[in-house]
């Protein structure tokens, strides 16, 4: 087995040594979660606090209220990006004219490859005080400025419809795929039954696409305190930490600015944990429910 397939994991060898020096050895680091971190004193210098750390963590406010605003922002992501390309590729699917289907799908996932540096300071221009949205479109229906930026309310809102713009023409080719995947012979029985494009759509086209929606919604879990860093970083500010601040961007201001290495590194173990937790359990639901397995 070794000899027929030697030349290939002779090519996986470079991504296996550069995956174990990128992710794995760094994980030694994790050490810093349980020591008062003194970076001229390093891992062996440092006096050793136990849960310390941990015990901090909990009992800071803005500790607490960050993992509520990470949890609040992610699950509305969740939600909203698997709602709008289910609905999204049910609408496509309708297209009969393959140009203009093909146009409207590329156009619709092209942001995906966008970066948010970009995207963020596109954002912060429309929604700006003196920005498109504010200086013409709300004053065009009698609608004083909001600061939508400068709004802990407004933030999330703006965070979860600007990812979901981002991201959904992308995740519609998972259900666009498994729409192709559909027997046509069902809709030709269910034609014949006298049934109409709607109850069609309805009996045929979400039974079949339920199993990949329980996958990529159990999937989604191990994601549930990833609220999206890097946007993020490129929208908020002092004036929304209350409302948008999430465990990533509060381990950056920690650790990196106000150099508690200890603190941020204990945070962030507590954020992988979880995640390691909540993907074994999607995992699980994903084969319990539709049959989903790696291997």
């Amino acid at each position: 087995m070794l000899g027929r397939n030697g030349i290939l994991y002779v090519m996986l060898l470079p991504g296996i040594i550069l995956t174990f020096i990128f992710h794995y050895l760094p994980m030694a680091g994790l050490v810093i979660a349980f020591q008062n971190f003194k970076p001229w004193l390093g891992f062996t210098g440092s006096a050793w606090v136990g849960w310390d750390n941990f015990q901090t963590v909990f009992q800071r406010n803005d500790s607490l209220q960050v993992i509520w605003n990470t949890l609040v922002i992610a699950c509305a992501k969740i939600l909203v990006n698997l709602l709008i390309p289910v609905v999204f590729a049910l609408l496509l699917n309708e297209v009969r004219q393959a140009r203009f289907k093909k146009t409207i799908q590329t156009l619709v996932y092209l942001p995906h490859f966008l970066s948010w540096v970009i995207l963020g300071g596109v954002i912060m221009d429309i929604l700006s005080s003196k920005g498109i949205m504010n200086g013409v479109i709300l004053p065009a229906f009698g609608i004083k400025p909001i600061l939508f930026l400068a709004d802990g309310n407004w933030f999330r809102f703006i965070v979860v419809v600007t990812d979901s713009w981002k991201e959904f023409g992308f995740a519609t080719i998972v259900f666009l795929a498994a729409l192709a995947g559909i027997d046509p012979s069902l809709y030709e029985a269910a034609e014949v039954d006298g049934a109409g494009r709607w109850k069609m759509t309805w009996h045929v086209t979400l039974p079949a696409l339920i199993p990949i929606i329980i996958v990529v919604a159990t999937l989604a879990l191990g994601n549930v305190l990833n609220a999206g860093f890097d946007q993020i970083f490129n929208l908020y500010n002092p004036l929304v930490y209350d409302k948008g601040d999430i465990i990533d961007t509060f381990v950056y201001r920690v650790g990196l600015l106000s150099s508690q290495y200890g603190l941020a590194t204990a945070i962030g173990l507590f954020k992988s944990l979880i995640g390691f937790i909540m993907i074994i359990v999607a995992y699980q639901l994903a084969y319990r429910f539709a049959n989903y397995r790696i291997f």
